[in-house]
């Protein structure tokens, strides 16, 4: 029996293996198909491709289908080939593949929103279809009958979307920026918590059922790994991308969360590290280091007949304090900060050379990406984006 391939750490240099421009419109998904060179995509143009590669090298499409709306989203089972696509219509229609993969035959299809389906999940051990439409409705039906077995109505549209087996908690990140979690039985669900660290809203969700992390990343460019299996509510910051994060995707065996941003930007960050949380900015009403009054602090500025100066943040300590105070930039990894940040002049010199090693990689996929899909067995990264492009990348070791 031959050994079975072991996933490999993501090297600094990843190299183009693929470029397929196959759409009339963004690319909007795509998935790498397991243990076959082939890739499924689906399209703002209303296709559902399935690409395989032939003898020449280059990747052909053996399947091409028209859907009757625009193709949002969708989610592939390999084990079932079922093929669940989600459309800006509101309609869920599920699919079964040929095991050639030159085929694909309709189950079924469903309204399962008012309106477009933002994200689509497919959960093979509970036979259950979740999605999130534009109409701030999360959902689940049966996929065997397509039932519609209940739903949550959230505070926006929701972007992200991932589900922990174990304990049945679904996790619905929104575009107010709010995470909420739900218990789901069969017909029914409840509302376990809700909580809120981005101040822009959440673009994607990725969960690590291993550690029991999960990931959120924004439109305010950031990404959160909140400790949901500690439960001290533990919240570390990752500040990598000059864009909103559009993708995320984590290798668990290597322990390396990939992100994507609407800048073309990939980010692999290496979470076997021990991180800190970033602290809390104090108030103040005068620098905490010089004790020179803020501009808003009238009475002191009176009474030391001194101008008030514009208050700052510590990166690193949290301290209030003014410019002159915190003139020094320092890039924090452990913190999260792969960036130069303000730190105050203290914290500048206690930072060592150590601390300031980084903890990720850098990235630049020269498109726009929308999507990101990872094949930690093969080490292949690909991404799909708004340039009707689908770029397939091995970057293994």
């Amino acid at each position: 029996m031959a050994a079975e391939p072991q996933p490999k750490a993501l090297t600094r240099k990843p190299l183009l293996l693929n470029k397929v421009e196959g759409s009339q419109e963004v690319v909007n998904m795509a998935a790498i198909v397991p243990k076959e060179d082939g890739v499924i995509s689906v399209s703002e143009d209303r296709t559902v491709r399935v690409w395989l590669k032939r003898d020449s090298g280059q990747y052909w499409p053996s399947i091409y289908h028209a859907m009757p709306s625009p193709c949002s989203c969708m989610s592939f089972n390999p084990e079932t080939r079922r093929l669940s696509i989600g459309l800006d219509n509101g309609t869920i229609s599920e699919f079964i593949l040929s095991e050639d993969y030159n085929k694909m035959t309709l189950v079924k299809s469903y309204q399962a929103h008012q309106s477009r389906v933002i994200m689509i999940l497919f959960v093979l051990e509970m036979e259950w279809v979740l999605s999130t439409g534009q109409d701030k409705h999360f959902t689940w039906h049966c996929s065997e009958s397509g039932q519609r077995l209940g739903g949550y109505r959230t505070s926006a549209g929701a972007c992200g979307l991932q589900f922990d087996v174990e304990t049945r908690h679904v996790f619905v990140g929104d575009h107010s920026g709010q995470v909420t979690i739900l218990k789901l039985e069969q017909e029914s669900c409840s509302l376990v918590t809700t909580f809120k660290g981005h101040t822009g809203g959440v673009t994607a969700l990725c969960w690590d059922p291993i550690q029991r992390v999960l990931f959120s990343g924004s439109s305010d460019h950031s990404i959160i790994m909140w400790d949901i299996g500690g439960r001290k509510g533990t919240a570390i910051e990752l500040q990598g991308h000059n864009d909103k994060v559009q993708s995320l995707s984590y290798a668990h065996h290597t322990r390396q969360l990939i992100s994507c941003g609407a800048d073309g930007g990939i980010v692999v960050w290496n979470m076997d590290v021990e991180r800190q949380e970033t602290p809390e900015w104090l108030d103040s009403d005068s620098c905490q280091k010089c004790d020179q009054p803020f501009f808003w602090n009238f009475k002191q500025m009176w009474d030391s007949k001194k101008i008030g100066l514009r208050q700052h943040h510590c990166r690193k300590c949290g301290k209030a304090v003014c410019g002159k105070c915190s003139s020094k930039r320092s890039s924090i990894p452990l913190m999260g900060f792969e960036f130069e940040v303000r730190v105050c002049d203290s914290c500048h010199e206690s930072i060592t050379d150590e601390e300031r090693a980084p903890t990720a990689t850098f990235h630049d996929s020269k498109h726009n990406i929308v999507h990101v899909h990872f094949d930690a067995t093969r080490g292949w990264l690909l991404t799909s984006g708004t340039d009707k492009l689908w770029d397939m990348t091995p970057v293994v070791s």
